[in-house]
């Protein structure tokens, strides 16, 4: 089983590496990496997606902690309260007779054509992985030239206790 962890950092060069040698000494993949702005001033969120039980998370987020500049781990759970997106840009082959049904399934998926040339069309779409593989397979009949994806980014739907209105003026 894949989870979602959601790790806070102090913006400081060499974080992501030593993040990454972390996983990587200890034989672990990252499926999916993001990182981008937090809500806090000079912190920012490193979204992974990394597969393993319940057990092997607990050793990693453990793990996690004791690097200098972590301030905070999340395993994000997307059955109970986490929304959890992803954004992928699809280059399609496309010619006169595949267009009317390429047009059909970007609507059906809610994506949305960026570019249109005469011999392809480029699709931008965002959701959850399961949009994200609906879309790719049923594109692929008709020749994916290039596809590129974003990592997973979460957000958890609960209040942090650590924030609070009075916080956000400050």
């Amino acid at each position: 089983m894949s989870h979602t962890l959601s790790v806070l950092v102090e913006n400081e060069s060499g974080v992501l590496i030593r993040i990454a040698g972390l996983f990587s000494r200890r034989g672990f993949n990252i499926e999916s990496l993001a990182v981008g702005i937090s809500e806090k001033q000079n912190c920012s969120r490193v979204t992974m997606v990394v597969p393993g039980d319940a057990d092997i998370i607990a050793q990693l987020i453990k793990q996690l902690y004791k690097l200098i500049h972590v301030l905070r781990v999340d395993d994000n759970d997307p059955y109970q309260d986490t929304v959890e997106r992803e954004l992928m840009l699809l280059r399609v082959n496309s010619n006169i007779i595949a267009e009317p049904e390429i047009l059909r399934i970007v609507n059906v998926y809610k994506a949305k054509i960026v570019d249109f040339k005469t011999d392809f069309v480029l699709i931008e779409t965002s959701g959850n992985s399961g949009k994200m593989i609906g879309i790719k397979e049923r594109l692929e009949a008709y020749g994916l030239n290039k596809i590129s994806c974003t990592g997973r980014v979460a957000v958890s739907r609960t209040l942090d206790p650590e924030f609070s209105v009075l916080n956000a003026k400050n």
